[in-house]
């Protein structure tokens, strides 16, 4: 009985020891040969007969293929500031000794410094074409493209911008091959899908984190057209306007936004958005967006009962702008769209990120219900108004007339005039000045209307046309503009 006993313990303790021997051989296994057991979690398929999950072995071959397609861009911008702080106007004892002078030289005038900014970028053409953000480049003087390690450097040139997507395209002229960086499908994304972000974050040089994707139409109030790829891929201050590639070394995204404070999230925007105002940049180096005219919002499950819906797919109309393209097409407030132009309209964000990527002139079909019946409307797609933009000068010598005024303007339609109160659209507006440019010495703003320039009539863009191409030729030019509700002479020195 003793031998008997000691013999089933005996099989115990052994069986017990091959278990723990086991785990250990497993667990060395693991370390020590990564392409054997780990390849049956990773290729193989799962206990229980589950669906094989597919995960890289690695991340080095997809880095030594991609990276050559990524670019640092530095940039440098003009800034003023104070020698020191401004002091608050002082009121009393020490105001009546000093007098003027004390505020004076507390608030003596600005003086500039260049700041300089770092981000990321990629080769999409080997012509030299560049995407990135808006933010990288916004109002930067010089642009430095370095491309992969460091071994070149070009200055590029700013071709086209979208601040509302933030994207931008920019350009070198390349005395070499480039590599160029495969665009993908953003809308086949899926959560939990491996991606990769490569970038030069924190200007330390290259750089390439791994993840996942973690969410998508994400909308974090960046712009009117958010629908980003949220992703636990480091981004990083630096990695901004790099690419987020997909498994297949596909671009899928471009690094846009962090939240501070928010580690391990990161927000893409998706390339197929940029897919869609690629051609527009290059060509126009602006964006025109399609309009309509309406206020929407969401159909929650308390709304859609009150409209005897059984479910809330749609958006609401809340009201509609008199005269705009909605009106003119039959669409009322209490309608809910369905459908825009071919594509479902299901959630809030839907139809104005569709009616957007519409051309503008274009005819449409839109889905919707009324009074819960089933209706079908057409109507033609507009620009909004601030979105509108100058046209191109004629003969402008790729900005010359930019470059001497410093001052973009555009035409004044009905819509602006009605914002500022005006009941002609006579004259042009500027929209935009760069920092110490002639216009902006010599007190142009933006928002003034230009009446005259010379003493010629200024109604339309093609008399601005007209009367600044001949005015470049003049040392001095004699601005007219209205400004609120006077009017006044500015005279400009273009930029020799």
């Amino acid at each position: 009985m003793k031998q008997r006993g000691f013999g089933i313990k005996s099989i115990v303790v052994v069986a017990v020891l091959s278990v723990l021997v086991g785990i250990l051989l497993t667990a060395r296994f693991d370390m020590t040969n990564p392409s054997g057991a780990q390849n049956f979690w990773r290729d193989g398929a799962l206990p229980g007969g589950a669906a094989p999950v597919m995960v890289p072995n690695n991340f080095v071959e997809i880095a030594k293929r991609l990276s050559p397609t990524v670019v640092n861009i530095s940039t440098t911008q003009v800034m003023k500031e104070r020698p020191m702080m401004p002091f608050p106007e002082f009121k009393g004892p020490f105001e009546e000794f000093f007098g003027d002078d004390f505020n004076k030289f507390f608030n003596e005038p600005k003086r500039e410094f260049k700041r300089q900014s770092l981000g990321s970028g990629f080769i999409i053409n080997k012509e030299g074409y560049i995407l990135t953000n808006f933010h990288v480049i916004e109002n930067a003087t010089e642009i430095i493209v370095s491309l992969s390690e460091g071994k070149k450097e070009y200055k590029a040139k700013a071709i086209g911008q979208d601040q509302k997507l933030d994207i931008a395209l920019i350009k070198i002229t390349p005395d070499e091959e480039l590599p160029v960086a495969a665009v993908g499908d953003s809308d086949g994304l899926q959560i939990g899908e491996w991606v990769v972000a490569i970038g030069n974050p924190f200007g330390l040089g290259g750089s390439v984190t791994a993840g996942i994707v973690s969410q998508k139409g994400r909308i974090i109030g960046a712009g009117p057209y958010d629908n980003f790829i949220q992703t636990d891929a480091s981004i990083n201050p630096g990695n901004s306007g790099g690419p987020l590639f997909n498994i297949k070394g596909e671009v899928v995204g471009i690094n846009t936004a962090i939240i501070a404070g928010g580690q391990g999230i990161g927000f893409a925007t998706p390339i197929n958005m940029v897919k869609e105002v690629l051609l527009q940049l290059k060509d126009t180096g602006h964006v025109t967006r399609g309009w309509i005219g309406v206020s929407i919002q969401e159909l929650t499950p308390e709304l859609a009962r009150s409209f005897g819906l059984k479910d809330t797919n749609g958006v609401l109309i809340s009201s509609v702008n008199p005269g705009e393209p909605a009106d003119k097409g039959g669409l009322r407030a209490g309608d809910i769209v369905t459908s825009f132009d071919g594509k479902r309209i299901t959630e809030l964000s839907d139809l104005p990120r569709t009616v957007a990527n519409t051309l503008p002139n274009k005819t449409v079909e839109v889905k919707l219900l009324r009074d819960g019946k089933e209706k079908t409307i057409f109507l033609k797609v507009g620009t909004k108004a601030d979105e509108e933009v100058a046209e191109a000068l004629p003969d402008e010598k790729d900005g010359e007339s930019d470059k001497r005024f410093g001052l973009s303007v555009q035409p004044i339609t009905p819509e602006i005039a009605k914002r500022l109160g005006k009941k002609e659209s006579d004259g042009v507006i500027i929209s935009s000045l760069k920092p110490e440019s002639p216009s902006a010495t010599a007190g142009l703003r933006r928002g003034d209307i230009i009446k005259e320039i010379d003493r010629k009539p200024i109604r339309n863009m093609r008399d601005y046309s007209k009367a600044i191409s001949e005015a470049e030729k003049n040392d001095v030019v004699l601005f007219l503009i209205e400004r609120g509700e006077s009017t006044l002479y500015v005279v400009v020195k273009p930029r020799e």
